[in-house]
């Protein structure tokens, strides 16, 4: 019996490195030339792969950064575990969270930088709250959800369903004010994580009060609302941006 034929999308050890070797090219051409005069075709001569070979891995430049997103949120994840194990109270739980965020983002400071100029578009496919950036959302978004989940914090079920949500908005301010953070060491931003990781938990705490669930219920009506218009599920008009990677 002949051995079963490889799929093209089988991951192999070789793929991988391939696929690795031409994400970090992207990321150094990203950072030296930004984003529209990088090209698959120079990414690919930088990787020293064929342009085929470049698109059988990414479909795109934007595809490019879809895995980027992914392999920080990855190394975030696998930092953050750990801590979640460790830490019962919400503000610890944040705390952690938010410091571990920022720690595993500081190597691509730079070229954070250069890619927030075309991701601060809302009409990009880069945007954090396009409908191509959606997978990663979700996976970061299930990170606060098992943070909140694992805190011992009392927390009404209504505040409970959306407040992952808050705190990744929440979360994408600090990745904001941290891109622009020239401090030294980004001594500015992680205080900023631990005064605000404070002031959420005492706000959590106040909105959990049964005096105030008229307040809190406005409050999340509002936010379910403005959910809906800034990460529509599906979009019509996106397109990916290849015309310019030949």
């Amino acid at each position: 019996m002949k051995p079963a034929r490889k799929s093209k999308t089988t991951k192999t050890p070789k793929g991988e490195q391939t696929k690795a070797l031409i994400l970090n090219s992207a990321l150094e051409m990203l950072h030296e030339r930004g984003y529209e005069q990088t090209t698959m075709r120079g990414i690919a001569e930088k990787a020293g792969v064929s342009l085929g070979n470049a698109y059988h891995y990414f479909g795109s430049k934007d595809h490019l950064i879809q895995a980027f997103y992914h392999r920080t949120h990855e190394d975030h994840l696998r930092a953050s575990l750990p801590a979640l194990e460790k830490e019962t109270s919400l503000k610890a739980r944040l705390l952690s969270v938010m410091r571990l965020k920022i720690d595993t983002l500081e190597p691509y400071h730079e070229f954070s930088g250069v890619l927030f100029q075309t991701a601060a578009d809302p009409h990009s496919p880069l945007n954090p709250f396009a409908h191509a950036a959606a997978p990663v959302r979700h996976d970061s978004i299930k990170l606060f959800e098992d943070l909140v989940a694992g805190s011992k914090a009392r927390i009404p079920e209504d505040l409970r369903a959306e407040l992952p949500y808050l705190l990744w908005l929440y979360h994408m301010g600090i990745i904001l004010f941290w891109i622009h953070d020239t401090s030294r060491k980004r001594a500015r931003t992680y205080r900023l994580i631990d005064q605000t990781a404070d002031l959420l938990d005492k706000l959590v705490s106040l909105a959990s009060n049964p005096l105030m669930r008229p307040v809190r219920k406005k409050a999340l009506k509002l936010v379910t609302e403005l959910r809906e218009d800034l990460t529509p599920e599906t979009s019509d008009d996106e397109q990916q941006s290849e015309s310019d990677d030949e």
